[in-house]
């Protein structure tokens, strides 16, 4: 019988089965913390910062910016309020959107106002 376990011994050997040796530890862990460390840098980290770019935008959300919501309307911020702005669509139009419906800042109203004196300069020469 002795003579049966003797042979198969090398032959587990050969298979990969550990023959009384403990596994690697570390190196068992380190495909799992690969992947861990890929799925963050891929996919959480940018999420994270899409969103911190949003927040900060809407919180600079100013009364005269040009904005665009989540629903393609475009319009001009009239008014802001804690938790609603509201939007001048056309004249005699105005709409009152979440905070969270703005897309987007097309232009702010510093910019306009900039671009409005560059054109009357221009005239005035």
């Amino acid at each position: 019988m002795d003579s049966i376990f003797s042979s198969i011994g090398p032959m587990v050997r050969l298979m990969g089965a550990p023959a009384g040796e403990g596994g690697g530890g570390f190196m068992t862990f380190l495909p799992l913390i690969a992947i861990i460390a890929i799925f963050y840098f891929l996919i959480l980290r940018p999420q994270k910062k899409r969103q911190q770019e949003s927040q900060r935008m809407l919180s600079a959300l100013r009364k005269g910016d040009r904005v665009v919501t989540i629903g393609g309307i475009h319009g001009i911020i009239t008014s802001v309020r804690e938790n609603t702005v509201v939007i001048k669509v056309d004249e005699n139009v105005k709409l009152e959107f979440n905070r969270s419906a703005i897309s987007g800042v097309t232009s702010n109203a510093r910019d306009d106002k900039d671009d409005r004196d560059d054109e009357t300069s221009g005239d005035e020469k």
